[in-house]
């Protein structure tokens, strides 16, 4: 192989023309996904104080937003529910005048074309804020699958294009895929969270959503950090349960993890850019101490070369704008 002098790798990087012509991977407005919170209310816009930018927001102001979201040709959105009330049994994950369900029907009326994607699970709802039903202060895996169910069929009559269930019990997404099969919603895909570690970096979602456990934690749940071979086994039961997209997350500290389920499986990767990740760089932005466009920029074409192939993120907004100037 020919060897400097004659091997100048330099060449290909001589002016952003040329770089442009080689570069590998392209951040698009179509790999972004927008999460958003919903909440009951009229005119209610709270934002979450972990979060900069990021609100709590009732169905009347989410419209208004959801309009930038179309603006910006973002693809869609992923809705995440703040009730007012919870219970043992997380009733609000399910009920049909849900705070999701509501928003769904309000936003596919007013936005018919834009993905609506909602996340199913029980931790926003339940009094102890676990992600499925407590029995003898053990989260109940199996009794917790009826629910989980009972709660995509919900949003699929509401409207939601897609499903996600982001509570990790084992057998969920089988669960789920028969409900919605055997009640018509054959066309409904379900984004699995496959790969979800117990991750330190969630602690701001969990105030955005009022999420935090009453007592213990979720590593019973959610999968050990260290780990590594665990996610390709969680994938692999997810695919073959029948998720039609799988996930990972966090994404900034297991890049390597979104690497090894795309090429061992050749599947739609979604890589979760989450709450922890999103407020360090707000953080280190409002002292001066990075340029937070090109961080960003950076870090999700990261996410990309890793092997993702949709990016759900709290800077989609930005990001959009950003890609615009470009």
């Amino acid at each position: 192989m020919p060897t400097f002098p004659n091997i100048r790798h330099r060449r290909l990087r001589l002016n952003e023309r040329v770089r442009r012509l080689v570069r590998e991977n392209h951040l698009s407005v179509d790999d972004l996904i927008y999460p958003v919170f919903a909440t009951f209310g009229q005119g209610v816009r709270r934002e979450v104080s972990s979060m900069p930018g990021v609100y709590n927001v009732s169905i009347d102001l989410l419209l208004e937003e959801i309009k930038t979201v179309e603006e910006l040709g973002i693809p869609g959105i992923i809705v995440f529910g703040v009730p007012e009330e919870k219970d043992e049994v997380g009733t609000g994950a399910y009920h049909p005048e849900g705070i999701v369900q509501q928003a769904v029907r309000a936003i596919k009326k007013e936005f018919p074309e834009l993905l609506v994607i909602t996340d199913v699970c029980l931790c926003e709802y339940t009094s102890h804020g676990h992600c499925g039903l407590i029995n003898n202060h053990t989260v109940d895996n199996d009794a917790t699958l009826e629910l989980l169910a009972e709660t995509a069929l919900s949003h699929a009559r509401a409207g939601a294009d897609m499903v996600a269930p982001s509570d990790m019990m084992d057998g969920r997404v089988a669960a789920i895929r028969a409900r919605l099969d055997a009640e018509g919603f054959t066309d409904v895909p379900i984004m699995a969270y496959s790969a979800k570690y117990s991750s330190s970096y969630y602690g701001p979602f969990r105030e955005a959503a009022g999420s935090t456990p009453q007592f213990g934690d979720r590593k019973t749940y959610q999968m050990d950090y260290a780990n590594g071979d665990e996610a390709i086994r969680e994938t692999a039961q997810d695919i073959k349960e029948g998720a039609d997209i799988v996930m990972v997350k966090p994404a900034l500290a297991y890049l390597d993890i979104i690497r090894r389920i795309k090429e061992e499986f050749g599947y739609p990767v979604a890589a979760y850019n989450v709450s922890g990740e999103y407020s360090l760089v707000k953080a280190a932005a409002k002292q001066g101490w990075i340029d937070e466009r090109s961080l960003v920029l950076e870090t999700l074409t990261g996410f990309k070369r890793a092997g993702a192939d949709i990016i759900i993120t709290y800077h989609a907004l930005e990001v959009a704008r950003w890609l615009r100037e470009v």
